[in-house]
């Protein structure tokens, strides 16, 4: 708990860490000049850098809570040894990083104040670069014994370079969010979109420098959970970069004195923006897990992972209760451990499949009676509610209320109450009995959410080798996951005509996700 505990923390602080610095970036390079040109904007100016300050407030309380999270797994009940810890390299740079935050929200609030003097800039300007490097010195580059300081910069250009992209897409979704304001200025998208492109250039090249240092070769790339992580964050990148390129090339048409707004473009800037977190977060999950080019008894061979997922015919057969270890939930895992697993993969995969073909028949627009297939939702958590905990209720020893006192049973009783609940609320808006515009995007929304929680879970420590065999496939699960969440987001933003490819898009991803856990294996 504690590790997933850290990861998420981390991904917060990433966030206010995207929001702060590129904010900065996006107010000095964006919004000032355009100011001059259209003193309207300078209601935007004050908000992005409102904005950069609450980033960098939550960095700070991000990174002190990591901070506290980590020692006290650290030092247990054993005392705090504070010389010990003031001493080290990692306490050192989180206090640092914290002090860059109190400066840059002192230093927001300034400047914005006092209207922007010149020297207010460059102290600014200042602060966000002292928090890249202190966020550097807390990564794996800081930890490494060859050349330290190419890492330190390559890491500190990759975090800034990040933060300018995604924390400029959040802060120009912000300057659309005043009263008054229903279109963006093409002068502000034409600077904006200058500054991603080199944005992008700097952190694919920092990006694929780390990666050659801390992988180390194909192998340990396909081999390793760090590696897997990689792929993940290549994957997500591609999905940035193909609607970052959509909307690079539309702006460029754009003349320079028109005042614009297309639906298109401002959509795909908030699937921008929800990627762009995601990938903070595997970002976050990465500094978890030891660099590949470390991991050597411990990596998979390439057979074996090709094993995991090579076809074969579902396991549609289950171990007999009788055979499993149900009086001992300490005990190691079991040959019938596993095939109790494949079992409920592969028959939750039989319902996922079947809500991904149902969606894919409404989509043709001949089946209208199709849209019902969320209710088969309940058909997935009665069967998660027999089969998710083979030592309680109803299959095991221990009783209903009895087997509560255990939070894995209660986390899993919780979420087979939330796939009910989920159920009809997303069946009621498929058939129009709830007409909210807002109701129908949470569908996407859980769907983002939840594929990015599968990405960015805490791995173990110990065998490393067996735990990244069982996670590998969680990878393509998680992206499959969220192309079904905002390619269903695209479908209701989007005007009607342009909706059909997403809508064919997620509904294929969602059979995808089904025909996946219908061949999913653990051995």
């Amino acid at each position: 708990m504690a590790g997933f505990v850290d990861v998420l923390l981390r991904g917060v602080a990433l966030c206010g860490q995207a929001m702060a610095i590129g904010g900065v970036l996006f107010a000095l390079l964006v919004l000032r000049p355009a100011v001059r040109a259209r003193p309207a904007l300078a209601s935007p100016l004050g908000r992005s850098l409102a904005a950069s300050a609450a980033g960098a407030a939550v960095l700070g309380g991000a990174q002190l809570l990591a901070l506290a999270v980590q020692l006290g797994a650290l030092v247990g009940g054993g005392g705090w040894p504070v010389r010990e810890l003031v001493a080290s390299t990692y306490v050192r740079a989180a206090a640092a990083r914290v002090l860059a935050c109190v400066g840059l929200v002192v230093g927001c609030l300034r400047v914005r104040r006092a209207a922007g003097t010149g020297l207010g800039w460059v102290a600014l300007l200042g602060w966000a670069l002292a928090l890249a490097m202190s966020t550097a010195w807390t990564s794996h580059a800081a930890a490494r014994l060859g050349p330290r300081g190419l890492l330190l910069t390559l890491d500190g250009l990759h975090q800034v370079a990040a933060a300018a992209w995604i924390g400029g897409l959040g802060h120009l979704v912000l300057t659309a969010l005043g009263r008054g304001v229903h279109a963006w200025p093409a002068l502000l998208l034409k600077r904006f979109s200058a500054l991603a492109l080199t944005a992008v250039a700097v952190l694919v090249v920092a990006g694929l420098a780390l990666t050659l240092s801390y992988v180390g070769g194909v192998h340990a790339l396909l081999g390793t959970s760090y590696g897997m992580m990689v792929l993940t964050k290549v994957g997500i990148l591609a999905g940035l970069l193909t609607l970052g390129g959509m909307n690079f090339l539309a702006v460029r048409r754009l003349p320079a004195a028109s005042d614009v707004g297309p639906p298109r473009l401002r959509r795909f800037v908030e699937v921008e923006v929800g990627l762009g977190v995601t990938a903070l977060f595997v970002a976050a999950s990465l500094t978890s897990l030891p660099p590949a080019v470390d991991v050597a008894a411990d990596r998979a061979t390439l057979a074996e992972v090709g094993t995991r997922f090579t076809p074969r015919w579902p396991t549609l057969s289950s171990p007999a209760i009788t055979e499993m270890p149900v009086d001992d939930r300490d005990a190691p895992r079991t040959a019938a451990d596993r095939a109790w697993s494949e079992f409920n993969h592969n028959v939750a995969g039989l319902f996922v499949l079947a809500m991904g073909l149902l969606a894919i028949l409404y989509a043709t627009g001949r089946a209208r009676w199709a849209r019902h297939w969320p209710l088969i939702f309940l058909g997935l958590a009665g069967f998660l509610l027999i089969r998710n905990d083979p030592g309680a209720w109803p299959l095991g020893p221990l009783g209903f209320w009895e087997s509560m006192a255990y939070p894995e049973v209660l986390q899993h009783r919780v979420f087979v109450l939330l796939v009910v609940a989920f159920a009809f609320f997303e069946w009621m808006v498929r058939t129009g009995r709830l007409r909210s515009r807002r109701a129908a995007l949470v569908f996407p929304l859980l769907c983002a959410v939840g594929s990015g929680l599968l990405l960015t879970h805490s791995h173990a420590g110990l065998n490393l080798k067996e735990e990244f065999l069982m996670e590998v496939t969680h990878a393509p699960l998680g992206l499959l996951g969220m192309l079904v969440g905002w390619g269903r987001w695209l479908e209701l933003r989007l005007p009607s005509p342009e909706a059909w490819v997403p809508r064919w898009l997620w509904s294929g991803a969602l059979a995808a996700v089904g025909v996946l856990l219908l061949f999913y294996r653990e051995s």
